[in-house]
């Protein structure tokens, strides 16, 4: 048996920063990765850098290709070349910088646990090592939801997030199943390369968590794009034909049956922590009902000297929460122990359809139901000089500030660049700013970030056209 003194189970984000701060210490470090594909996690590999990397690509392909599906279909394979020539680059630099640390040991394998110290790394040529940690770390991430329909296991045209990213030829037609953040991208991307896309959301209510003035902002965006939106659709059955795949669903408002039919089916229905095959009762550790690693605020398990960080915690699943929780860890092993996963409250989190959303904070439905009094700010993106440069005038932005205090409590931006400029809001939130700071702040012209001294003055604007009436 080997002995480490810290074994992370998962070569995802926060455990490779993790691993590299450790072995900086001396620490004896052992890290066992499934596979050699996921090396630097999701991210890496099949989530933000590919599929940014896409969505990037495909507005070029809008604007160069519109309307000539040849051209787009072309384009479409080039940009997953170069993707994958990216993905590639990025998976060996997280390899090199492991595998040359005099005190880190990769083990390609799956782990489980024997005991609360000691886990299995079965190899693919089903090898077992015994490994022994005095500090045991989870971070083996998240996988697809896969949901219980009829044909889906037999058919041959029928995706995940990840496996369609492996794909280079364009599908004319693709059908997605689930309108939350993944299959909002996934729909933008293929949209834009010119594939005729479906989106088959199971609720009555699209974006339900968003405010419906962003939702029905969001929905006319997506509709220019030509992308057909379907509310209250339970999936019944999929299965391929000579000339693609056809699914069959029901409106589940009057039970109406429809045949659609495609040439991929992407199945966006959510990802849950990756626990399965951990052996985790054997340690002690708990698991919610999702399959959950249950943790305090602090990272810890229930089981002495096992943490859990990342995507496999459950919660929201951002590769900058993994960032923070390896912060958390080290503060707790090194620091004076007061960081906790409560500091970083309210998170923001950007979805990047195009044009892109961005939230963070409560939203005006939540704030009025909460009984909160509220000032909302509101400006359509067009009212940005920023935006009409750009020719991307399609959007809005909002804010939400406690009356009583003038500080902002939730914004949500639907705009041109809005994944860079939420930071800006999220710092003044969590510096306690009023929204007078940012009103006044002096920006660069023309910017994004210009916008909010226009929005933060829409209030104050229609409150003089009241008084004027």
């Amino acid at each position: 048996m080997k002995q480490y003194d810290a074994i992370i189970i998962g070569f995802g984000k926060g455990g490779k920063l993790l691993a590299a701060e450790l072995a900086n210490r001396n620490w004896k470090v052992a890290i066992v990765e499934r596979s050699p594909q996921m090396y630097g996690g999701t991210c890496v590999n099949v989530g933000c850098i590919p599929t940014k990397t896409l969505i990037h690509e495909s507005e070029q392909a809008e604007q160069q290709c519109q309307n000539d599906y040849d051209k787009q279909s072309k384009a479409y394979t080039l940009a997953v070349g170069r993707k994958n020539k990216l993905v590639s680059f990025l998976r060996e630099k997280n390899y090199e910088n492991v595998n040359m640390h005099p005190n880190i040991t990769l083990y390609d394998g799956v782990a489980s646990f024997t005991s609360g110290d000691t886990i299995k790394v079965t190899s693919f040529g089903n090898k077992d090592t015994l490994l022994r940690g005095k500090e045991i770390f989870i971070n083996t991430g998240s996988t697809p939801i896969l949901p219980d329909v009829e044909g889906l296991n037999q058919s041959k045209r029928v995706y995940t997030s990840e496996t369609l990213l492996q794909q280079d030829q364009l599908p004319a037609r693709l059908l997605i199943v689930g309108a939350g953040a993944i299959g909002l991208e996934f729909a933008t991307i293929y949209a834009g390369f010119g594939s005729q896309v479906t989106l088959l959301e199971g609720g009555n209510r699209f974006m339900p968590k968003a405010d419906r003035d962003i939702a029905e902002c969001m929905m006319e965006s997506l509709k220019r794009k030509r992308i057909d939106i379907r509310l209250n659709a339970q999936v019944l059955s999929a299965h391929d034909t000579p000339c693609g795949l056809a699914l069959t669903y029901m409106d589940r408002r009057d039970s109406t049956t429809y045949l659609l039919e495609g040439d991929a089916l992407l199945l966006a229905t959510g990802r849950r922590p990756m626990t399965d095959e951990l052996n985790l009762h054997a340690a002690g550790i708990q698991t919610d009902a999702r399959g959950g690693i249950v943790v305090d605020e602090h990272l810890h398990t229930a089981s002495p000297h096992i943490w859990a960080l990342g995507d496999v915690r459950g919660g929201a699943q951002f590769d900058y929460l993994s960032i923070d929780d390896y912060r958390i860890i080290t503060d707790q092993l090194f620091g004076n122990k007061k960081r906790n996963t409560e500091d970083r409250l309210p998170v923001p989190y950007a979805i990047f359809t195009n044009p892109p959303l961005a939230h963070i904070g409560v939203t005006e439905e939540e704030a009025v139901k909460r009984g909160i009094a509220i000032q909302v700010f509101r400006i359509p993106a067009s009212a940005i000089p920023r935006a009409r440069t750009l020719q991307c005038m399609d959007g809005m932005m909002k804010a939400v500030v406690n009356a009583h205090t003038g500080r902002i409590i939730g914004c949500t931006l639907l705009c041109v660049d809005t994944p860079e400029v939420i930071n800006t809001v999220s710092l003044a939130i969590k510096s306690k700013l009023h929204y007078s700071a940012l009103r006044d702040f002096i920006f660069t012209h023309p910017s994004m970030n210009e916008g909010l001294n226009i929005l933060f003055k829409a209030f104050l604007v229609s409150c003089i056209w009241q008084l004027n009436d």
